[in-house]
C-alpha cells in the first residue's frame, strides 16, 4: 500500500521522502509545485495542499498510511483538521504525525497548541497512529551561521534549563521506520507517542563553548533576553510568527526542552545506531 507524505518538501519531509524509498516504499507526496519538486524515481506526485480538498481526495486514493506534516502558519490547524477529516473519510486509518515536544504543556505556544488538538483529534476519531514529538531541530541554527561565524556570538535565548536538540536525519528515519512499520501491519496497531531528542540536553552557555572549542576563538552567549530575537526573525517573517517564536523562546528559557528518562534509549535502540550529536553538526558547518 502507498504511504502519502505531506511537508514533503521541507527539511523533514525530504528526508522522509528519501528514507522510505531506501526501505522500498511505495510513496505519494501532495506539494504546491510540483515543476519546483525533484524527488527519487518512482515516487507519485499529487500537485495541491492542505485547504485544497479535491486535491487531498485525489492523493488518499488508494492511500493506507499518512505522514502528517504541516508547518507553522496562521491557518496550521485548519489544516491538519481538513486533512485528517479527509482521511477519515477516504478510509486511511494509519497516521504518523509530527507534533512538537512539550505540545501538553506549552500551551501559550499558538503551534505548540496546535499540534496538542491535532493529537486529540487523532486520538478521537480513531486512527491508529504514531505521534512524534520532536525538540528543537539543529538544523534551526543554519537560520544564524552568520552570526554565530563572523561575529561570534551564539544569538538563540536558549536559557539555562537545557534543550534536547535533535537532528533532523534522525528525525526522518524514526518517521520512516514508524510509517512502514504501521503501513505494513496486518491491522490497526495501538497509539504510541514518542519523544524525539537528541544525545545531549545543552544550554546557552553550552553552545557557545562548543562553538568556541570547533571554531577555535571565543564564541560568547547572546543572553536570555528574547526581546533581540523576536526583533530580528521580524526582518524576514510576519510578526505573529517572530512573535510566536518568541514564545517559544521563553519557555526554553522557563521551562528548559527536556527528556523523559529513557527517551535517548528508546530511540538508538529504533534506529539501531547513536543518535547525531550537536558538535558533530557544529563541525561540519564550521568545515564547510
Amino acid at each position: 500500500m502507498t504511504i502519502l507524505v505531506t511537508g514533503a518538501t521541507g527539511r523533514v519531509g525530504t528526508q522522509v521522502v528519501q528514507q522510505l524509498v531506501q526501505r522500498g516504499a511505495s510513496v505519494r507526496v501532495l506539494v504546491r509545485d510540483p515543476a519546483k519538486a525533484s524527488f527519487p524515481a518512482g515516487v507519485d506526485v499529487v500537485r495541491g495542499d492542505l485547504l485544497d480538498v479535491d486535491a487531498l481526495r485525489a492523493a488518499f486514493d488508494g492511500v493506507n498510511t499518512l505522514f502528517l506534516l504541516n508547518a507553522v502558519a496562521g491557518d496550521e490547524f485548519t489544516q491538519a483538521l481538513i486533512t485528517l477529516n479527509v482521511a477519515r473519510a477516504a478510509g486511511v486509518e494509519r497516521v504518523v504525525y509530527l507534533s512538537v515536544l512539550h505540545s501538553d504543556r506549552f500551551v501559550n505556544v499558538p503551534h505548540f497548541a496546535v499540534k496538542q488538538g491535532a493529537e486529540r483529534m487523532i486520538e478521537q476519531m480513531g486512527f491508529s497512529a504514531t505521534i512524534l514529538r520532536p525538540a528543537y531541530f539543529i538544523d534551526n541554527e543554519l537560520m544564524v551561521k552568520d552570526v554565530i561565524l563572523n561575529h561570534h556570538v551564539y544569538p538563540m535565548p536558549i536559557g539555562g534549563k537545557g534543550v534536547a536538540m535533535i537532528d533532523v536525519r534522525d528525525i526522518a528515519e524514526v518517521a520512516a521506520i514508524e510509517l512502514i512499520r504501521r503501513a505494513q501491519a496486518p491491522g490497526k496497531l495501538p497509539n504510541e507517542i514518542i519523544n524525539l531528542v537528541g544525545p545531549d540536553t545543552l544550554t546557552g552557555a553550552d553552545l557557545a563553548a562548543i562553538w568556541s572549542e570547533v571554531l577555535g576563538r571565543p564564541v560568547v552567549y547572546g543572553g536570555d533576553d528574547p526581546s533581540g530575537f523576536e526583533q530580528n526573525l521580524a526582518s524576514f517573517m510576519p510578526k505573529w510568527m517572530a512573535y510566536e517564536m518568541r514564545l517559544m523562546a521563553e519557555r526554553y528559557v522557563s521551562d528548559g526542552m527536556l527528556p523523559a528518562t529513557g527517551d535517548q534509549a528508546r530511540l538508538t535502540a529504533l534506529l539501531g545506531r547513536p543518535l547525531h550529536t550537536y558538535r558533530a553538526f557544529a563541525q561540519a558547518m564550521a568545515s564547510a
